[in-house]
């Protein structure tokens, strides 16, 4: 083989080393990013119901107004996206926190006002 082909050769083994690198980084990023999406959705569906339970009557397995007694179904807990959880239930305000399976160090935090709106979003690990 002649110079020039060895040196298109190497070339191209750099090129394709470099171009594998590339595509697995962008699968990790889009990997994390699916997650994090995953959770958001599964907490928006835990603000809602911990709202409905504010709203319901006592006599009909709810708070009555009051976030405190509220907890996640055992059904709802886990799943493949995350683990969740009730941290600081209040009257008026209950904080869900979310922790990723494939990485804990990955979590969302969001707390539900007495409205049913979910405020004050926080992130960590990877997904900040």
């Amino acid at each position: 083989m002649g110079q020039q082909q060895l040196l298109l050769v190497i070339l191209g083994v750099i090129i394709v080393g470099i171009a594998i690198a590339i595509g697995i980084t962008l699968f990790g990023a889009q990997s994390i990013a699916s997650n994090r999406d995953a959770m958001i959705n599964d907490l928006n569906h835990l603000g809602s119901f911990a709202y409905q339970f504010r709203v319901r009557l006592r006599s009909m397995g709810g708070g009555q107004g009051d976030y405190t007694t509220f907890t996640i179904p055992t059904k709802m807990v886990w799943n493949e996206d995350g683990t969740y959880s009730v941290n600081n239930p209040q009257v008026s305000s209950v904080t869900l926190l979310a922790v990723s399976t494939g990485n804990p160090s990955n979590t969302i935090q969001v707390t539900v006002d007495s409205d049913g709106k979910l405020m004050n979003w926080s992130y960590g690990g990877d997904f900040q």
